[in-house]
């Protein structure tokens, strides 16, 4: 069934593409598995699918050594500090770069740490992670001078029933990133969209999405 449901998805980023007059290969679909059984991935997998996103430390650092090693795990949750050494070793883009003392602890460790998306609010949501937009800039320069490739910014957008509503916030996304690269030209990904909103989210401009629900299924409450 998700190999099916991911077809779908798929047919649905290449028409909102065309919509907006982009090319689809430029999109990035992460496959967010979070509670997908190893089986739902591996049928996705088979379908030649490679990237996946998982929320929580524990379960992506053991579901990365089950797992094919050519999958490319993206990190799109909250992340502590003590949690950093389980994820930083298996993470291909870790989505949710939202604090200074985070930074740090990225930085730390041996080998080149993988690439980041800085996290932003813009909604201003404040029981979700994300810097304001007006403080974007400077986690972004913390985390450069720390040495990080931060490949540019990530948001969660609200739970809203008519994905219209959040197309400013997408829109909102897309102009920080455009200032921010002209200062950092590495600044160029936007990680937004997911299962209720992301041909929104393709039509301005993502370049990342993050969708799990409507590959996988529902998910459990709290999840």
């Amino acid at each position: 069934m998700a190999a099916v449901r991911l077809s779908g998805v798929r047919s649905r980023i290449r028409e909102a593409a065309e919509r907006a007059g982009r090319d689809p290969r430029g999109i990035l679909l992460v496959a967010v598995s979070k509670t997908a059984t190893d089986d739902d991935v591996l049928a996705a997998y088979r379908e030649g699918h490679r990237d996946f996103g998982e929320n929580r430390a524990g379960e992506l650092a053991e579901r990365a050594v089950r797992l094919p090693s050519d999958i490319r795990w993206h990190f799109i949750g909250r992340l502590q500090g003590n949690k950093v050494r389980r994820v930083r070793p298996v993470t291909h883009l870790l989505h949710s770069l939202d604090r200074p003392d985070l930074v740090s602890y990225w930085a730390k460790g041996s080998g080149t740490p993988p690439p980041v998306l800085v996290e932003v609010s813009v909604a201003g949501e404040h029981q979700k992670a994300g810097v304001a937009p007006g403080e974007a800039a400077g986690l972004v320069g913390e985390a450069v001078a720390m040495g990080l490739d931060v490949r540019g910014l990530m948001t969660m957008a609200p739970l809203v029933e008519d994905p219209e509503e959040v197309r400013p916030v997408f829109r909102e996304l897309a102009r920080l990133r455009d200032r921010l690269a002209e200062r950092w030209p590495g600044v160029r990904e936007l990680s937004m969209g997911m299962t209720d909103d992301y041909e929104v989210a393709v039509e301005e401009g993502a370049t990342i999405l993050r969708v799990g629900r409507a590959i996988f299924g529902p998910f459990p409450e709290g999840r």
